[in-house]
């Protein structure tokens, strides 16, 4: 399959799939590149941002994101506040991400998840052969020096949402920076994305 654009994978795959028009938070929000590009689909989009340095630079951008804490500031936010709660590559950074999750699904009517999968083959052949933990372009830091501290697995989520009832509405695999088939997904997807409801 052809790359998708110029955004990071994952979050090209969220704007493409985030209704235009609808009110959208970003959870984790980084450099604020999808707010932008939600932003320009005309997107009542919103972010939350733990790092102050990029608070500083989506606000310099024109983006409507502040500073706080998904483990502790979604509690704020009223039942279904918006459209998508958009939680990516950070459910691995958080405390509690089981209650992250409940919390996404609690403030919008639809969450959007995506993160690394750490049973993918090469991740498991580097510890399997090398016996440490990898390094790889979707885990670019050593061990000690990681925001990951949770080492979820594309099964793991999906026991996850299977235990607490969560609907599946679709998911996205990415070998690299392409789409690859759900078959065997936890084996051989390096990144997943999934869109889910109640």
């Amino acid at each position: 399959m052809a790359a998708l654009s110029p955004l990071r994978p994952d979050l090209a795959i969220i704007a493409a799939n985030v209704a235009p028009g609808s009110s959208v938070l970003d959870v984790g929000c980084g450099d604020g590149a999808l707010l932008a590009a939600l932003r320009d689909r005309q997107c009542d989009a919103r972010g939350m941002e733990l790092d102050p340095g990029n608070v500083a630079e989506c606000v310099a951008r024109g983006l409507s994101v502040i500073q706080g804490d998904a483990d502790a500031d979604l509690s704020f936010y009223p039942d279904r506040s918006f459209d998508y709660a958009i939680l990516s590559q950070t459910l691995q950074t958080t405390k509690r991400p089981d209650r992250v999750l409940e919390e996404l699904l609690r403030i919008g009517r639809r969450a959007v998840v995506s993160f690394p999968n750490f049973a993918h083959w090469r991740v498991r052949l580097a510890l399997l052969w090398g016996g440490r933990m990898p390094v790889t372009r979707l885990l670019p830091v050593a061990w000690y020096e990681t925001p990951n501290i949770h080492h979820v697995t594309v099964d793991d989520f999906r026991a996850l949402l299977k235990e607490r009832g969560i609907v599946v509405e679709q998911a996205w695999f990415l070998k690299g920076d392409r789409l690859t088939s759900p078959a065997a997904a936890n084996f051989r997807a390096e990144h997943a994305v999934f869109l889910l409801s109640r």
